[in-house]
């Protein structure tokens, strides 16, 4: 497995955490939950930028693990 698909594999994997963060968020009436849920799903997405830009790098640096 090269580093791309390694790479695109863990920001699939935040991405679908984060949808199902905010899934939680809107599913649940406690509001203690729901800001929670709202703060890891913002946490996700922040880590996904960061990996996101790490990925451009890569590809920037090594094209052959450039994604098609």
């Amino acid at each position: 497995m090269t580093v791309g698909t390694q790479m695109q594999q863990a920001i699939a994997g935040i991405q679908s955490a984060a949808a199902t963060m905010k899934t939680f968020s809107l599913e649940t009436q406690d509001q203690n939950a729901k800001k929670e849920f709202q703060q890891i799903a913002q946490d996700l997405e922040n880590a996904l930028q960061t990996l996101e830009n790490r990925r451009k790098y890569i590809e920037k640096q090594e094209p052959q693990f450039k994604q098609q």
